[in-house]
């Protein structure tokens, strides 16, 4: 047998690549799971990016490779959001390349910029992505964790008190995924302050700000960034194109050039329909933004009825596709328990423990599913309680 490279002996296969088909496999006509676990908006893009991709698609000239670095129309779509909804200019020749979605770009920007044995600091908890690909490129993980003491804010102090001389990217997600934490305009000043003195590039990975969020706001809008800092965004969650893989990476002209360098080895550039849709799908105004939050609002109301009917304690201040909860103290296991509410119901919850340490008293609900779905899920889930006080009350006199 032909052994597999060393580099993924302590990486595993990535948690929903395999519970999904576990999920899949209980899935029936008659009685068919609900999943509230992952991210994945079921709402439509806007129809003038569906015109756009069509359109685009029918011409025989959009059938072949474009440049590495994105059409000037979907650059300048890029720059125009950025001067609109996080007040940053950027330079569209410079400081913007299109990514086939931001996840691959958490591998480009690793692989551009990060040595063996050189540190990678990642929240806890966290997007699972950011240590599995420090692993990949041999880095060393260090983690630093998101309180809840601090309503999931990172303890900057302490960072400052740490040994960061071998650190090389600190990875940084606001509006935060799980936890739905916003961060101020001065706790990202002190962020990129550390990475200044300290000499890292600090990466904000920036999909959530649109959704449930009044305050957008992006790193490169902080005095210093950028000298320090990149800033990954997409279209996956904010404008409904999840799978369209329609992502970009932005700030230094020099950082972004580096992250060129290894993008343009690993793909041929993307589709010229796609590029078209994200530019029409950049323009969505903010009475598209309006409706899409109110969808999401009426959502997380009944999401919270079920979080509360499962015991669970939750933060009101979240932003995002999810909300974050800690499991009832008498849960001690919460992956087991979140499996027998799986096959006891056939609604599928994320488990904390896949986001690091930090999270494994705590669970994930997605919003990504309909308020009926969610109303659904909400009786299912109150029978199989009711069921369990049942048994568990006869257990008790026998």
């Amino acid at each position: 047998m032909i052994q597999p490279a060393k580099r993924i002996s302590n990486v595993e296969e990535y948690y929903f690549s395999k519970k999904l088909a576990e999920v899949r496999g209980l899935d029936s006509v008659e009685f068919p799971v609900i999943n509230l676990g992952i991210g994945s908006p079921d709402l439509a893009p806007s129809a003038e990016a569906i015109e756009a991709l069509t359109a685009t698609a029918q011409k025989a000239s959009s059938h072949g490779y474009q440049n590495y670095k994105g059409i000037p129309a979907l650059r300048k779509a890029i720059q125009n959001f950025y001067k609109v909804t996080y007040h940053v200019e950027l330079d569209t020749e410079t400081q913007i390349l299109p990514l086939m979605g931001s996840k691959e770009g958490i591998m480009h920007i690793a692989m551009a910029f990060v040595n063996e044995g050189d540190q990678v600091l990642i929240p806890d908890p966290g997007y699972p992505t950011y240590s599995s690909v420090a692993k990949l490129v041999g880095a060393t993980v260090s983690t630093y964790e998101m309180k809840e003491s601090l309503d999931w804010g990172i303890d900057v102090e302490a960072l400052r008190k740490r040994d960061l001389s071998k650190v090389k990217i600190m990875w940084v997600n606001f509006p935060h995924m799980p936890t739905g934490r916003v961060a101020s305009r001065a706790e990202l000043k002190e962020l990129v302050d550390l990475a200044r003195k300290n000499n890292f590039l600090i990466v904000n990975d920036n999909p959530y700000s649109l959704i449930l969020n009044d305050a957008p706001l992006s790193i490169l809008s902080i005095e210093g960034a950028e000298n320090v800092a990149l800033e990954l965004n997409s279209l996956s969650k904010s404008h409904n194109m999840a799978g369209w893989r329609i992502g970009w990476v932005a700030g230094n002209k020099d950082y972004v050039d580096a992250v060129l360098r290894v993008k343009s080895n690993m793909d041929s550039g993307m589709f010229l329909g796609l590029q078209q849709a994200a530019v029409e799908s950049l323009k969505n105004g903010a009475d598209w933004f309006t409706e899409l939050n109110s969808v999401y609002k009426k959502r997380r109301t009944t999401a919270t009825k079920i979080l509360l009917e499962l015991g669970c304690t939750f933060s009101k201040n979240q932003s995002g596709l999810f909300i974050w909860a800690k499991a009832p103290d008498h849960v001690h296991d919460v992956e087991k328990w979140i499996d027998e509410i799986l096959y006891g119901t056939k609604v599928f919850i994320t488990p904390g423990f896949i986001f690091g340490d930090a999270g494994k008293k705590y669970i994930r609900i997605s919003l990504c599913a309909t308020v009926e779905k969610l109303d659904e899920a909400l009786i299912r889930i109150q029978k199989f309680s009711a069921n369990k006080s049942n048994v568990s009350s006869i257990t008790s006199h026998i």
